[in-house]
């Protein structure tokens, strides 16, 4: 059964988008996170996950969000810091019906006042829901 459980998080690792090589970058981790998810995340990127206090440009950004987590335009704006250009945030929150689920007008709102926009989202793991969310445009 675990390697069920260890094919569905490489095939939703592969659907979050992460290539070998890139620096991902962990915020929110608990003991409630998905450790599958989180193994197969640093498969496909051959690196281990950086934590909240990396200070070195990122490819990319996982958020584990909970309701009781505060304030997420906060974590949002922190999580841009060293995000390189380009660069993706996926939001991991419980799913409908767990606890600590969070309202997706909840992330769209503070997307959008950190200046994202929420792109995408859909079941990652058992608990879990993602969230993609992308930058806008600057008019470079």
């Amino acid at each position: 059964m675990a390697s069920t459980a260890g094919d569905a998080a490489t095939q939703a690792a592969v659907r979050l988008g992460f290539t070998s090589g890139q620096v991902i970058q962990e915020f929110g981790y608990d003991d409630d996170v998905d450790d599958d998810l989180r193994a197969a995340i640093e498969a496909a990127t051959g690196t281990e996950l950086v934590d909240e206090d990396y200070d070195d440009v990122t490819d990319a950004v996982v958020i584990w969000w909970r309701e009781v987590d505060g304030d997420l335009t906060d974590s949002l704006v922190d999580a841009q810091t060293v995000l390189d250009d380009g660069g993706s945030i996926w939001v991991f929150t419980p799913k409908p019906g767990r606890s600590g689920h969070v309202d997706h007008g909840d992330i769209e709102e503070a997307a959008t006042t950190a200046g994202l926009h929420a792109t995408s989202t859909f079941a990652i793991a058992s608990d879990w829901s993602a969230t993609r969310l992308g930058t806008r445009g600057r008019g470079k």
